[in-house]
């Protein structure tokens, strides 16, 4: 992992035959995902793919009242 101004670089993941793939451990521990929470995944044809959990608390917490998910999937 090489972190610099909140940064990283957590390795490879390769895209199985259904199109899977594994979030590295380590990614998964330093950016707080966890079994069940959603994640919006975004493209840029020229940027590339850009995966954010919407289970986060600065997200959740923008959300109209009874809208938005709390940490692991809980409303």
């Amino acid at each position: 992992m090489i972190g610099q101004d909140g940064k990283y670089i957590f390795g490879t993941a390769k895209v199985g035959e259904r199109g899977q793939i594994v979030i590295p451990k380590e990614a998964r521990e330093v950016m707080g995902i966890h079994p069940g929470d959603l994640l919006l995944i975004m493209g840029d044809l020229k940027q590339g793919l850009a995966i954010v959990n919407l289970n986060s608390t600065a997200l959740s917490s923008n959300a109209p009242d009874g809208e938005g998910e709390t940490k692991h999937g809980e409303k």
